[in-house]
């Protein structure tokens, strides 16, 4: 399949599959804390990835292991526990929202530290993206005022996080393949993940007396699986065959998935969030018709 038409293949793919992690994240969270949620999504990830990609460990070089531990803890350990976090006060739906400013993060951070090329396209798709969104938070915030908005700070932190690993992939990783950074990442990070969770207190037997708790796990498990494991060698691919803004354009179509699960769990939902995503869509549409936003010279240091 043409790179062009398969980009947006892993685009579709990763909006389903982790527009549908908020919702397996608020179930995960009825029967553990953020950090054992955190822990065991990040445990169950390592141990997919280590028995489909171990071999491809045996390919990476000690100049590369660098940028897989920066990486790994940018991409994936700090976000995982400050979703888990934010989650204990906001709506999943919220959440899914609120990170759709990865984009315009990876914008920010890769014109001043990554010689990342503005374009006109690619500034006017994530203004319009972004419209969309504040549009989703603030009719989100009518529909819900309940809620702690103070812990979406949590949610910006973590796609900071995201938008500094998309550089970073995209400029120095870009000759390792998908499967060995993720598996590279979760290994290095299983370690400090199972000694948080020991630190938790949590008792293993009761994944088998609570049913509440073992529902919980369940529900992370495929969590770590599916929507950590598979979406991140799918995100890794994604990110070398395209550019960081059309990467992270997902978390823009990830609300759209992340609302219907909302909706069905007895999240409310409003005509101006449906308007907003429709904006969202606009935007991403915008991000894919400019061309590559790297320019030639790939001497830069972080």
């Amino acid at each position: 399949m043409p790179v062009k038409n398969l980009k947006w293949v892993y685009l579709v793919l990763l909006s389903i599959v982790w527009g549908s992690s908020f919702i397996l994240i608020k179930k995960g969270l009825v029967g553990l804390t953020p950090l054992q949620l955190g822990s065991f999504r990040i445990l169950f990830a390592a141990f997919f990835l280590l028995l489909v990609g171990f071999k491809s460990l045996l390919k990476l070089n000690k100049s590369q292991w660098k940028w897989i531990v920066i990486s790994g803890f940018l991409g994936s350990f700090f976000p995982v526990y400050l979703f888990a976090f934010a989650e204990t006060e906001i709506d999943s739906a919220v959440a899914s929202i609120l990170n759709a400013a990865t984009p315009l993060m990876t914008l920010i951070f890769g014109v001043l530290f990554f010689k990342l090329a503005l374009t006109q396209n690619k500034g006017i798709g994530v203004i319009i993206g972004l419209l969309g969104t504040l549009g989703l938070i603030f009719s989100g915030a009518q529909v819900n005022p309940d809620q702690n908005y103070f812990y979406s700070i949590l949610v910006i932190i973590a796609a900071s996080c995201y938008a500094i690993n998309v550089n970073i992939l995209k400029r120095y990783m870009h000759d390792i393949s998908a499967l060995g950074i993720t598996t590279g990442n979760f290994l290095v990070l299983a370690i400090p993940a199972f000694i948080i969770l020991l630190s938790t207190g949590f008792n293993f037997d009761d994944i088998k007396v609570d049913s509440e708790i073992g529902i919980s796990v369940f529900f992370v498990m495929i969590l770590g699986v599916i929507g950590t494991g598979i979406a991140m060698i799918i995100f890794n691919r994604l990110i070398q065959i395209s550019d960081p803004v059309f990467s992270t354009s997902v978390t823009y179509t990830i609300p759209l998935v992340a609302l219907g699960w909302g909706f069905l769990d007895g999240e409310k939902f409003s005509l101006l969030q449906l308007f907003s995503a429709l904006i969202i869509l606009l935007g991403v549409f915008l991000v894919n018709r400019a061309k590559n936003l790297y320019t030639s010279n790939k001497k830069t240091g972080l």
